[in-house]
């Protein structure tokens, strides 16, 4: 199996993650866009990026911005976001060598994209989705968000992931399965985040497994919510959820936020002889 990590707010630079996923034998950096140091203009001095890895001997995968919001009512919002993802398939492109020489082949080069769940309207009985109200919009937004990204990806090994977060909504899952019609999509689970929030998400993430092609590998607890915790300092049954990674051929990012945690969630997985 192949295990990563996110780069951590405690590096200030690049080459500190990459050094510290060299130093606990890890194969890979997921770079979050929702880092200033990780944005479009920083990513696409691919030059910098490859010489830093080749030089440890690991690859990239990538996390979109977390704001993404390809269906904004705003169309230079939604524009401006569209050609962000266009221009994000391009660097994955170019890192896709890293992948081939110090990774798995057989594992498309993931870029990890959250659910925008839009503008929430308070009345006084309920609170109204706007994406719900205009569903056929909202979902029209994601057909036409697909056929460009199969137009960019083309024959490149790479796949755009979803994530859960904190429960997927009904008109998510619809936009969800309209993505997954493509062989450029799949499924990101964080088991985590699925801990958190009651497991609401594991009935339809079962349902779509065949679609998982990524994991965000972190512990966590229902009461009180909490994740993003070392491995074996929650109540999820690590074992499990890795074995199903393993079955599916699935990336895994260790998913913590401290250099602690991601030190003892190694020595985790060592000491319970997961990794192979």
């Amino acid at each position: 199996m192949q295990f990563g990590m996110p780069v951590l707010i405690e590096n200030k630079t690049l080459k500190e993650n990459v050094d510290l996923c060299r130093s606990l034998g890890l194969q890979f950096v997921e770079l979050n866009m929702s880092f200033p140091q990780y944005q479009l203009k920083q990513l696409e001095q691919t030059d910098e990026l490859l010489h830093i890895a080749e030089e440890a001997g690991i690859y990239y995968t990538i996390h979109l911005d977390e704001n993404l919001d390809i269906a904004s009512f705003n169309p230079l919002i939604a524009d401006a976001y569209r050609e962000t993802v266009r221009r994000t398939i391009a660097v994955a492109k170019k890192l896709l060598p890293l992948r081939d020489r110090y990774g798995d082949i057989s594992q498309p080069i993931t870029l990890n994209m959250h659910m925008n769940h839009g503008i929430n309207v308070t009345l006084p009985d309920r609170i109204v989705s706007l994406y719900q109200c205009n569903q056929e919009n909202y979902l029209q937004s994601f057909r036409e968000f697909r056929s460009l990204c199969d137009e960019w990806i083309g024959p490149a090994e790479i796949m755009i992931v979803i994530e859960n977060t904190d429960g997927f909504r009904d008109y998510e899952k619809h936009a969800i399965e309209i993505l997954l019609e493509s062989p450029h999509f799949g499924l990101t689970w964080d088991i985590g985040h699925s801990k958190a929030t009651h497991e609401k998400d594991l009935p339809y993430l079962m349902e779509q497994q065949e679609h998982l092609y990524h994991f965000h590998i972190h512990d966590g607890t229902e009461d009180p919510p909490k994740n993003h915790q070392a491995l074996g300092d929650g109540t999820i049954d690590l074992k499990e959820r890795l074995a199903l990674a393993k079955a599916r051929n699935a990336r895994c990012v260790l998913e913590t936020k401290t250099i602690e945690a991601l030190r003892k969630s190694v020595a985790w997985l060592h000491e319970n002889t997961l990794r192979d």
